[in-house]
């Protein structure tokens, strides 16, 4: 299976709040793992944190590359094809 075409041309911005989640650091909310946009470095948590903010972020603008923020992790994921590269 070939390479879908947002993560063959996912860019590598850099991460807006390095520190965590921007919407649970706004809320004093907590995370499980983190996740980075890479169209505009936005940071949320996973779908195993309980306001699965990476994922809202997809759904509110349509951003459809995220790559793990977790320390020695690399890969990235594809929303929109539901692929991982």
């Amino acid at each position: 299976m070939a390479i879908c075409e947002h993560l063959s041309h996912a860019d590598d911005p850099p991460a807006k709040t390095p520190e965590g989640c921007e919407e649970c650091l706004a809320t004093g909310g907590r995370w499980v793992h983190l996740r980075r946009c890479l169209e505009c470095g936005h940071i949320g948590c996973c779908d195993s944190s309980p306001s699965k903010h990476a994922t809202a972020h997809y759904h509110a603008v349509g951003h459809p590359v995220i790559q793990s923020f977790e320390p020695g992790e690399s890969w990235r994921w594809c929303f929109t094809d539901n692929q991982m590269g």
